[in-house]
């Protein structure tokens, strides 16, 4: 079993409620003040979880460079009150970063066809008969 520590708890904590407050301000018709607090929590719990030092060298990889700028401008446009363009920009921008992660999470999800609960909601067309 994988030991969490007592900083990485409080980062998971500081994520959820940064992740309630984005689905919140977005909710209430992109409300500045809950997305930039969404987001300041968010990133805090990023640190919490995997370290400054690690969290820096994330986001300052050469080629994950136009990524971060995009992300960290839509979090700075988000801060200045332009709601709908900052989430816009830093929704590409976490595609740049995070893009060579999603085939994995696709593959993750379509495994999960061979879950016996979710294979009532996902027929197969192939059978064993």
């Amino acid at each position: 079993m994988l030991a969490v520590s007592e900083f990485q708890k409080i980062g998971i904590g500081l994520m959820g409620f940064g992740l309630f407050f984005l689905l919140f301000g977005m909710l209430l018709y992109f409300d500045s003040v809950l997305l930039g607090f969404g987001n300041i929590l968010f990133l805090a719990g990023l640190m919490f979880i995997i370290g400054l030092r690690r969290t820096a060298h994330f986001f300052f990889q050469r080629h994950k460079f136009r990524g971060s700028l995009f992300f960290l401008g839509g979090v700075s446009l988000v801060l200045c009150r332009w709601p709908i363009t900052g989430i816009l920009v830093e929704g590409y921008g976490f595609v740049l970063l995070f893009r060579s992660f999603f085939p994995m999470a696709v593959g993750f999800v379509l495994s999960a066809v061979n879950i016996p609960f979710l294979n009532a909601f996902f027929p197969s067309s192939s059978s064993m008969v």
